[in-house]
């Protein structure tokens, strides 16, 4: 067995021993699948969509591409008329915000669908979507599994060590003290929209999926999304070692001085309340979204597989260095995570980019007949034939 693809062997090895598992600790077999497939297959990919048509014009897209695209709708006014209205009902029906998202997603997917033909489209759709089902269906393991170890394992128990460890690396401080100086410092909106940019992580997954599986085919794709799975079944093993709920828990008084109008509010204490029901088996009706790992912080291990794999186009690695900076003060500032989940976060990203990145993926760029190919050839789809020959593919 390749190293590489160990990610593979887990996700099937934990998909046989599940139902066991769940048979034997009392717990549902079966998954609230409206939600989480509204979740994860309308509402995150209409964001991660946008996400990643937002990168691409930052660090992808040309000056005479981008050109073209103005040049091509001044010609066809009549598609900025029912561009309008399209907006104008969305925007009624669903809010401004919901509306942007919706119409950009629109434009990109006819810009996709007119700029290729369609044999290139099922491939690029294939090489989307294939992964994006991998991935699906790995966090649907990791939802499962998660509720497994905290029905077996006190999920509370190493809160009051990584607090400690968090002191003595914040000289005597701790995260529950950073958060209470944020909320006495900053307005409600500057918390909101610390919250915005938390929960605006998940988009970056999927934005990372289409980037991928659009220049870089479905190998690469697959690859991506193996490396996420395997961070969090790496999650998983030292979740099960080392069960915490976050710094929100331990804290006495931070239900009562906690904005209780952001959305996190209501979604920690009902995690600390569902832990508890799990740990005391009480019975659930499903598995659902419930999320209980606090270390290592996945919240920072995946955007940096996101930016490993992406770090070809250095202004969208700018870009999101920018965003995932902004991202550890809102891990922070709300309470969501120790300093300690963030380091080891960092440390899960490296080892299971160690585990699946391939020595293949290397020669490929060097071209199937070890000629040296540029960058831009690469990106542009061209591949070697003959023996030092470079054609366009």
């Amino acid at each position: 067995m390749k190293l590489r693809y160990m990610h593979r062997w887990v996700s099937l090895l934990l998909s046989v021993a599940l139902i066991p598992l769940l048979w034997h600790l009392h717990l549902p077999l079966r998954f609230d699948w409206i939600k989480l497939g509204i979740a994860y297959w309308f509402v995150l990919a209409a964001q991660s969509i946008f996400v990643a048509t937002l990168l691409y014009v930052i660090g992808i897209a040309k000056r005479d591409a981008r050109k073209a695209f103005v040049d091509r709708w001044r010609q066809e006014p009549m598609r900025i008329v029912l561009l309008f209205f399209f907006f104008s009902i969305l925007a009624w029906a669903f809010g401004g915000i919901k509306a942007v998202v919706l119409t950009v997603d629109t434009i990109a997917l006819l810009e996709c669908r007119e700029r290729r033909n369609l044999g290139t489209l099922d491939e690029l759709v294939f090489a989307i979507l294939l992964p994006a089902l991998y991935f699906f269906l790995g966090f649907l393991l990791v939802l499962a599994y998660n509720c497994v170890v905290v029905s077996t394992r006190f999920n509370f128990a190493y809160d009051p060590m990584f607090n400690a460890m968090d002191r003595w690396i914040l000289g005597g401080a701790s995260v529950s003290d950073l958060s209470h100086w944020a909320v006495r410092t900053f307005s409600l909106p500057w918390l909101r929209f610390l919250e915005f940019i938390y929960f605006g992580m998940f988009p970056q997954i999927g934005a990372g999926i289409l980037i991928v599986g659009l220049y870089d085919q479905k190998s690469r794709s697959l690859q991506f999304v193996g490396t996420l799975l395997m961070a969090y079944y790496l999650a998983l093993g030292l979740f099960y070692l080392w069960p915490s709920q976050g710094p929100y828990y331990l804290c006495p008084v931070h239900f009562s001085q906690f904005p209780s109008s952001l959305q996190a509010y209501a979604i920690q204490k009902l995690l600390i309340s569902d832990a508890m029901a799990l740990w005391n088996h009480v019975p659930i009706p499903r598995l659902s979204t419930d999320y209980f790992i606090a270390f290592p912080c996945m919240h920072i291990a995946q955007p940096l597989i996101v930016m490993w794999f992406l770090r070809r186009w250095n202004r969208i690695l700018l870009a999101l260095c920018a965003y995932d900076t902004i991202l550890i003060v809102a891990i922070l500032f709300l309470e969501w995570h120790y300093l300690v989940d963030i380091l080891g976060g960092v440390v899960v990203a490296g080892v299971a980019i160690a585990i699946t990145e391939s020595t293949s993926w290397r020669k490929q760029k060097t071209g199937s007949c070890g000629t040296q190919v540029p960058e831009k050839a690469l990106s542009a789809g061209w591949k070697c034939e003959k023996p030092q020959e470079l054609s366009r593919g």
